[in-house]
């Protein structure tokens, strides 16, 4: 599996230099909701509450889904960011795609909210939000 990792800002980059390019928001709909996401991210949860157990055959059934609504490019050959609150369900997220035949695939490392500071607060270190990035909230 190749699977590239990034920062925020370099997904942003590729997501302004490749009209393909999607960014899959991996994050339960809570998050994505109330959190916040990246203008125009496509989402389908890795994992949702009350179980929180991930399913990744589901999980690639319906990120086929959503991105085949999107036209133009396959689903499977169009550049697909995933992004998660800190970067580990959304490399999860990444391998199951690539598992299942995708090959352009980021994995957007710090993800939204970034990694936890010394009081154990995210969106201080690192993260799209902290990096300045553009996003709205529902």
């Amino acid at each position: 599996m190749n699977i590239k990792s990034i920062n925020p800002e370099e997904a942003l980059q590729l997501l302004r230099e490749r009209a393909d390019a999607v960014l899959l928001d991996v994050r339960s709909r809570v998050e994505f909701d109330y959190v916040g996401h990246p203008p125009d991210a496509v989402h389908v949860a890795w994992a949702e509450h009350p179980t929180w157990r991930p399913n990744p055959q589901q999980f690639v059934t319906q990120a086929k889904a959503a991105l085949a609504k999107l036209g133009g490019t396959a689903p499977e050959v169009r550049p697909i960011l995933t992004l998660c609150r800190s970067g580990g369900r959304s490399l999860a997220a990444a391998q199951a795609l690539a598992a299942a035949g995708f090959g352009e695939l980021y994995n957007i490392t710090e993800g939204f909210e970034g990694e936890r500071d010394a009081d154990g607060h995210r969106n201080t270190i690192n993260g799209w939000r902290q990096r300045g990035l553009p996003w709205i909230q529902t």
